[in-house]
């Protein structure tokens, strides 16, 4: 018989407890959080004019969860990340830049946003517009493979100009 380390073990555990008649007396908590639980970051704390709200208190382990506010008129910054991304637009239209190409939305769209895609979301209500934000995050986070960058409040179009002078 192989040794095991400790990581085969616990993931050997974790298998056979899956199999288990009892697995659904061991469910993790909460299962249902209000969106006021909502930790919001704002604008002065991130690189983006857009209000984020991520439910940390959700057990997710492989995906991530967060409200959005897009200002009235205003928009996110341009933008890649390595994860997928769906928004779900609760409320508001706009429209997203996404590779170059722009995505109208309105309430009741999902957009999405493949990995590692320049994007930005813009609302044309005078009202923020609400998003809930469905994202892998949080796998590649476990993974060491999470990254994002930012290139500020520009468009798409400013953004390959800068890029052909560089």
């Amino acid at each position: 018989m192989a040794v095991q380390d400790n990581a085969s073990k616990a993931y050997l555990a974790r298998v056979e407890k899956s199999f288990r008649r009892d697995y659904d007396g061991e469910l993790p908590a909460p299962l249902v959080v209000p969106s006021s639980d909502a930790t919001w970051l704002e604008p002065d704390r991130i690189p983006n004019p857009a209000r984020i709200g991520p439910l940390l208190s959700l057990p997710t382990k492989s995906f991530e969860i967060s409200l959005q506010q897009i200002p009235g008129h205003g928009a996110t910054d341009l933008q890649r990340h390595a994860h997928e991304a769906v928004h779900y637009v609760r409320s508001g239209h706009g429209y997203s830049e996404i590779g170059g190409t722009r995505h109208d939305w309105r309430s009741g769209d999902f957009i999405y946003t493949p990995p590692w895609t320049i994007h930005r979301h813009y609302n044309l209500n005078a009202e923020p517009a609400e998003l809930i934000i469905i994202e892998n995050s949080k796998l590649l986070e476990a993974l060491g493979l999470h990254e994002r960058e930012s290139f500020g409040l520009i468009s798409y179009a400013d953004y390959l100009r800068t890029q052909k002078d560089a």
